[in-house]
């Protein structure tokens, strides 16, 4: 059975409004993202945390989801919540060491892991300095979830 776009989990359903809310508004007040821009980075930030939680491909936001997942780790009760309930753990945020540039191809991972897991995946948020990557994935003719070969 093919999954059309109604199947398709959404980060929001897995926070809950109250939740979800709250991210929206934080990515709103201390991002300056419209509050349509906002909503959306916090879905994804909350379909990347489930994701990565038993994800076996390396797990790198962009550049806008990181913004809803800075967010989503500063509710920390509810960030431990859903540690908890989806890898049995708590995840320690990992930044690269020195700061630096994301690794595109692992960004890129991070998309396709998502979309093979069953998120919603709003492809123009996958950017990395101003580069949308999801052009560089979907057209590709690879199956999500592939390791990438160059």
């Amino acid at each position: 059975m093919t999954a059309t776009v109604n199947d398709l989990k959404t980060g929001r359903a897995v926070a809950g409004e109250e939740l979800f809310e709250s991210l929206a508004h934080f990515v709103v007040v201390h991002n300056g993202q419209s509050p349509e821009r906002a909503e959306r980075i916090a879905d994804q930030a909350v379909a990347f945390l489930v994701t990565a939680a038993t994800a076996n491909v390396p797990m790198v936001p962009s550049d806008d989801v990181d913004l809803g997942l800075h967010a989503l780790i500063l509710h920390t009760k509810e960030y431990a919540r859903l540690c908890e309930r989806y890898a049995g753990r708590f995840l320690h945020h990992n930044p690269k060491p020195g700061g630096g540039p994301r690794d595109l191809l692992m960004v890129i991972t991070a998309a396709r892991a998502m979309k093979a897991t069953g998120f919603k995946v709003f492809d123009d948020l996958w950017t990395v300095d101003g580069t949308n990557l999801a052009q560089c994935d979907s057209d590709c003719g690879r199956p999500y979830g592939q390791d990438y070969q160059e």
